[in-house]
């Protein structure tokens, strides 16, 4: 089932003649891992944007998004909020609160839950994600990872089915930052929400992805598995290909004549 489903969508700017987004199609499937790739600027964040209402920027649409079937302009805002999970690049733009156990109960708190839910949910999302060690700090004695695992758990508090991340680890250390990707691959195993990610650590994301999506200038040019990706940018030739990860640029260089299936174990890519 898709959760997700974007039908020939196309956005511009307000007083931009050249479109950041032209005629995008494609679909999410329930429970998987996604990844959308790209050069700087191609409209990954966009694109990503158009995905939460409140999030989307100003301009001329056209075409359809679709969230279970539901176009997604018609979907009230609360239960976006509930459903549609979204973490940002800088940490300190999401942050609402002054105390990391008041940040997780706030989102819970604006729906307007009830104080045994709440309690539980914070508690759930305090121990999965560690956070019961630093749980009655000020959020401004936290680390930058500290902050952003913080905004997760708050999000995932709510128990989202999807959870969207824009350059998630853009403002963390590498350390932190496969931290928090080994975070969010593990809600997507665990848990089974749906999590579309854009990511520039790609060596660190794309081998556990169900699905690889390449934009380049505004537009989708292709989509498939992570082996299937790197066949297709090298055939192409595109610049993409030499920012995929080793492996996969390894198992597209081989002849196609003696190229074998690529497979995923333990989160790195094999030739059998």
């Amino acid at each position: 089932m898709n959760i997700l489903e974007i039908r020939d969508f196309s956005f511009s700017y307000p007083d931009q003649e050249k479109r950041a987004l032209t005629e995008i199609s494609l679909d999410i499937k329930e429970g998987t891992l996604n990844v959308i790739c790209g050069r700087s600027g191609c409209g990954k964040s966009t694109l990503l944007r158009q995905m939460k209402s409140v999030l989307a920027p100003h301009g001329e649409k056209k075409g359809m998004i679709l969230y279970k079937g539901k176009p997604l302009a018609e979907l009230e805002y609360r239960t976006q909020s509930k459903e549609i999970g979204f973490v940002m690049q800088n940490p300190d733009n999401q942050i609402v609160t002054d105390k990391v156990w008041h940040e997780l109960a706030f989102g819970l708190e604006s729906l307007g839950y009830d104080n045994a839910t709440i309690r539980l949910r914070v508690a759930e999302m305090a121990s999965y994600f560690g956070i019961h060690r630093w749980f009655y700090r000020e959020v401004k004695e936290l680390s930058g990872g500290q902050k952003q695992l913080l905004n997760l758990a708050a999000i995932m508090a709510m128990h989202p089915s999807l959870l969207i991340l824009d350059e998630p680890t853009s403002q963390l250390d590498p350390i932190a930052a496969s931290d928090f990707l080994e975070t969010v691959k593990k809600i997507n195993r665990d848990i089974g929400t749906t999590v579309i990610i854009t990511e520039h650590r790609l060596q660190d994301i794309i081998p556990f992805a169900d699905k690889v999506f390449v934009m380049d200038q505004g537009k989708l040019i292709t989509e498939g598995t992570p082996g299937e990706i790197g066949l297709e940018l090298k055939r192409r030739e595109h610049g993409m290909f030499l920012s995929m990860p080793v492996p996969m640029q390894i198992f597209a260089s081989v002849d196609s004549d003696l190229a074998c299936p690529l497979t995923v174990s333990d989160g790195r890519m094999w030739m059998q």
